[in-house]
């Protein structure tokens, strides 16, 4: 069983910046691929960028050249940190960690709201 909290919504100014967090508890955690995934009203939960094993990070294009993942093995914790952000990128936020025999598990969301 992994357990995932999400931290650092809010509301931002279309261009400003925003760091989100999600800690980690479990077992065998750096086996997890992680990520972050959003999901607008009306909308499908969309990938917005994951991290693999070391460094390997894949973006969707939405967010390519804003958006940094990364993942501090030591906290258990995985970053997005949001730069530019639109009113687009509005949407609760959910952080997620998978393994092909561990399962697949899902935060509880975290609401980013970017609207002047």
């Amino acid at each position: 069983q992994v357990q995932l909290v999400e931290y650092g919504g809010g509301l931002v100014q279309p261009g400003g910046s925003l760091r989100l967090s999600c800690t980690a508890s479990g077992s065998f955690l750096s086996r997890y691929v992680m990520g972050w995934y959003r999901q607008a009203p009306g909308n499908q939960r969309e990938r917005v960028a994951i991290i693999g094993w070391g460094t390997t990070t894949t973006y969707a294009d939405s967010v390519k050249g804003r958006f940094t993942i990364s993942r501090d093995y030591a906290e258990s914790t995985l970053y997005l940190q949001m730069n530019s952000l639109k009113p687009e990128d509005t949407a609760v936020y959910y952080c997620n960690a998978e393994h092909p025999q561990f399962g697949n598990y899902w935060g509880q969301g975290t609401q980013v709201t970017v609207s002047s």
